[in-house]
């Protein structure tokens, strides 16, 4: 196999990147990079799936990690991992010295070292350009999931699973391997149910992550489920309008600065400053037009309204908006922006990840989570046609048709950056939308 029938081979099966939006991975590997990162820093509070994946499968990870940078010609192979991962670590550094170029790299236990350009950086001491991706640095990225599936992929498993870990109010939180499509519900009573009423449910972390129902299902991207108090202020805030977090900006922002001062781009040098667009939306600026453009660089990581905000103000919620306004008007950011040295103070400014999870009210949820081995139990999949990054995979299924466990049944759309879809069980497609597959479980 050549690097272009990796690529083809992973395009086919449907491997997106398992730990974020979905990018299809077929179009991440390049003979333009000369290092390969694996991601295993997690930083969003409560998840730990990939250091289990890790742990559990690391032998096929490494070697995979490996044949990738054979067929790509990568020189070297770093593991980004946390240090406080002790079990993970154990087990990469019993089989690393197996395969040559490669190396651990441990990182501090903050937030968020599993921001990619973050990790680029920490790793290699390369520092992505703003609005760029690591591999204008010779930098391609891959989380320990993406990669495993890799390793499924090319031993002819699509993906048609995916891990999901359970914490929060249930009775018992697990990490689960569940079958694309199963509703989240059964994932929750897996986990021995909720122990409050009408709790909120969190789609992915908590400093990222969306709120969501129990009815939605599991797609190539759904890394957990919390289900929480709907108290909690955090999740108050996530249901806020902008039009208040703008009136709130417009009569309390004392511009104190902080939530430039700790956010983790500006302090590689990005030209991203919350703090100004804070002033400039407070005093209805529009003289300066900067302050807006730069908001297309922010990451989103939430750190300047969750922890640096000592009033409780969003100045993510304002990013957001002011992003999704440059996208509908067209507006696209500066293609080579100026960008500052990485600050001095960057060493001192990043915020440990049990800060995050004290400020965020969550210490009492920090929890093991195992992986179990028990079958989810479905009689009814919603597969959802755009689970990725691109262009939605075309149907190839309709209504009444017989489907069998792996079949392909949305190809990836023609000249576009897509993947395929299939079916983790043996059934009866029910309905074929523009969204969703449905199929009934024999």
């Amino acid at each position: 196999m050549n690097l272009e029938q990796l690529k083809a081979c992973l395009r086919e099966a449907g491997v997106v990147g398992a730990g974020g939006a979905g990018f299809p991975t077929y179009a991440k590997l390049s003979e333009k990079a000369d290092t390969l990162i694996l991601n295993c820093a997690e930083c969003e509070p409560l998840l730990r799936l990939h250091r289990q994946v890790l742990k559990l499968y690391t032998y096929e990870i490494l070697s995979t990690l490996n044949e990738i940078s054979k067929l790509a010609g990568i020189e070297r192979v770093i593991i980004g991992i946390k240090a406080s991962y002790k079990g993970t670590v154990e087990a990469l550094s019993n089989q690393i010295t197996s395969f040559k170029n490669m190396s651990i790299c441990t990182l501090p236990e903050v937030y968020p070292a599993g921001d990619e350009v973050v990790l680029t950086y920490e790793a290699t001491g390369r520092v992505v350009p703003a609005g760029q991706i690591p591999l204008s640095v010779g930098v391609t990225v891959l989380n320990v999931e993406t990669v495993y599936n890799i390793y499924k992929a090319v031993n002819g498993q699509p993906v048609t699973y995916k891990y999901v870990t359970v914490i929060g109010e249930v009775e018992n939180p697990v990490t689960i391997y569940a079958p694309i499509g199963t509703p989240l519900e059964n994932l929750i009573k897996m986990a021995g149910g909720a122990t409050i009423a009408d709790p909120a449910y969190i789609i992915g972390g908590p400093m990222m992550g969306n709120i969501g129902s129990a009815s939605q299902p599991v797609t190539k991207t759904t890394n957990a489920v919390l289900v929480l108090p709907k108290t909690l202020p955090f999740i108050q805030r996530k249901q806020t309008r902008v039009t208040t977090d703008i009136r709130r900006a417009m009569s309390s922002c004392c511009q104190c600065s902080y939530c430039t001062s700790l956010c983790p781009r500006n302090l590689l040098g990005h030209p991203i400053d919350p703090s100004a667009l804070m002033n400039a939306a407070a005093h209805s600026v529009t003289s300066d037009a900067t302050p807006y453009i730069n908001a297309a660089f922010c990451s989103g990581c939430g750190l300047c309204e969750t922890f640096s905000c000592p009033q409780g103000l969003s100045p993510r919620a304002l990013l957001g908006a002011t992003k999704a306004s440059l996208r509908k008007n067209g507006i696209k950011p500066p293609q080579d922006p100026d960008m500052s040295e990485v600050s001095p103070a960057r060493p001192f400014r990043m915020i440990p990840l049990a800060r995050v999870r004290a400020r965020l009210g969550l210490d009492p949820y920090n929890k093991s989570a195992p992986i179990i081995d028990d079958e989810v139990k479905v009689k009814r999949l919603v597969i959802p046609l755009s689970q990725h990054i691109g262009a939605p995979a075309e149907a190839v299924v309709k209504k009444k048709d017989k489907v069998t466990q792996n079949q392909l049944i949305a190809k990836p759309c023609e000249n576009a950056l897509s993947v395929g879809i299939h079916t983790p069980f043996n059934g009866t497609v029910l309905d074929v939308t523009d969204k969703n597959i449905i199929i009934s479980v024999d």
